[in-house]
């Protein structure tokens, strides 16, 4: 028998285990791990040296030092509250963490509803946030907290059962060997080489996140990234290959076209059911992701803002990522934790519709009231954004039968319903409880 299974695989007709070519034809075909379309909800983390200015955004350091002319809000702010001479690196041995407590922030993300976590272990300034052998002394090892971020917030947040996953910038503003290759036209590929695989590698080994969410790629094509290469060893190699999903930023032209699911850019919302799996990263601070110490409270998303968003892109078969900017000490601003946990008490009720669940036939009724529809086994979820003006509700999508049972999540008593002609039907609704996040769901049954 064994004979004919060597002789099977020597002749092609079986293979013991299908392997990914470093070209975008196959590796596109690759299946999306099933965890993450499932999992629906995930919180974003921003963290790093350009939390301590906390001003402006997490570009500080770019808006500052890079563009031309620079922007003159970051000087000024510079000028008034720092010596002369003051360079952006001495940040970092402001960025004390002192306060960083993963139990906490574990707890606060698992109180939120997310099932995956995602952390930039390093953004486009460079900094890492663990000791990288080849960020030598710009790594929270070696100077700031002196400690390992990514280790022991990835160890949190799967105690908890949560998915953990990685930020990383292909790019770095300031590095030498990227200007230098940038210079030659993207023509030499020395600090891909020489620093960025090298680091990607050792980060995946070592963390083994279940999400490398990679950024910092527009300026050159994919062919300098040695993308494919690189997707080709963690889908065929790597400790994660069964598990981990990426996103398109891969390259100048990948987003939307190449990568695990897209992002296609930031707070991406597409007017109709996309065809491909994508993700809606968004923030909490409508104009950072980093942590602003100038932050107002009307800047902020509010948690029935929040929630309309989540069962919009849900509804449209996406992920929905949020995101927080805790503090240079290693706090998350309270008015964040608000935000999320609030967000988790609606999902204790709400997260049926959302969670495992898929796009119906359609996405959204056509009424006076905002209603979005996803469906999962034999039932159709009904997610109204804002409370109906009569006790009666009329949904024209669904199909009725003898069968039909309609149910408000979180509520025990069957609600009255009375059929449409040709489709649809009233529904006679209860006093709806208060939720802070103003959406309420039914649950459809017998209905297609």
């Amino acid at each position: 028998m064994m004979l004919a299974v060597v002789f099977a695989i020597l002749l092609g007709l079986l293979t013991p285990e299908a392997r990914y070519a470093a070209d975008w034809a196959s590796l596109d075909a690759r299946p999306l791990p099933a965890w993450y379309d499932e999992a629906k909800v995930g919180i974003f983390i921003h963290w790093g040296v350009f939390s301590v200015p906390g001003f402006g955004s997490e570009w500080f350091w770019w808006h500052w030092r890079g563009q031309k002319p620079p922007n003159p809000q970051c000087v000024d702010f510079m000028t008034r509250n720092y010596p002369p001479g003051f360079t952006y690196p001495e940040f970092a041995h402001q960025f004390h963490g002192q306060f960083f407590n993963p139990e906490e922030w574990a707890d606060i993300f698992n109180a939120s509803g997310a099932k995956y976590v995602v952390l930039t272990a390093k953004h486009h300034e460079g900094f890492t946030n663990w000791g990288s052998p080849y960020s030598w002394n710009w790594n929270s090892v070696d100077t700031g907290p002196h400690r390992d971020l990514v280790g022991d917030l990835g160890d949190a947040v799967r105690k908890r059962s949560l998915h953990f996953g990685l930020y990383n910038s292909l790019y770095e503003w300031f590095h030498p060997l990227y200007l230098a290759d940038k210079k030659n036209g993207f023509k030499t590929q020395d600090f891909v080489l020489r620093k960025l695989l090298p680091e990607l590698y050792n980060m995946v080994v070592r963390y083994r996140p279940e999400v490398i969410w990679s950024d910092g790629d527009w300026e050159a094509p994919d062919t300098y990234w040695n993308s494919t290469q690189f997707l080709a060893w963690l889908y065929n190699d790597s400790p994660v290959k069964d598990t981990v999903v990426t996103n398109d930023r891969w390259g100048a032209g990948c987003s939307c076209k190449h990568g695990g699911y897209y992002n296609c850019e930031d707070k991406y919302t597409p007017g109709q059911l996309p065809q491909h799996k994508w993700e809606k990263c968004t923030s909490v601070d409508r104009f950072s992701w980093g942590y602003r110490r100038n932050m107002k409270l009307s800047d902020l998303m509010d948690l029935h803002a929040i929630i309309e968003d989540l069962v919009q892109t849900v509804a449209l078969g996406g992920n929905y990522l949020l995101n927080v900017g805790p503090t240079a000490d290693g706090m998350i601003p309270a008015v964040f934790e608000e935000r999320l946990r609030g967000l988790g008490a609606w999902l204790q009720v709400n997260g049926e519709a959302i969670y495992s669940s898929q796009p119906w036939r359609v996405q959204r009724e056509n009424a006076s009231t905002p209603v979005w529809y996803t469906s999962k086994g034999g039932s159709v979820y009904a997610t109204l954004t804002s409370e109906p003006l009569e006790p009666t509700l009329q949904l024209l999508e669904p199909k009725t039968s003898a069968a039909t049972k309609v149910m408000l999540l979180g509520n025990p008593t069957p609600l009255s319903w009375s059929p449409v002609q040709p489709n649809g039907l009233n529904v006679v609704l209860p006093e709806l409880p208060y939720t802070a996040g103003h959406a309420w769901t039914l649950r459809l049954d017998g209905v297609h």
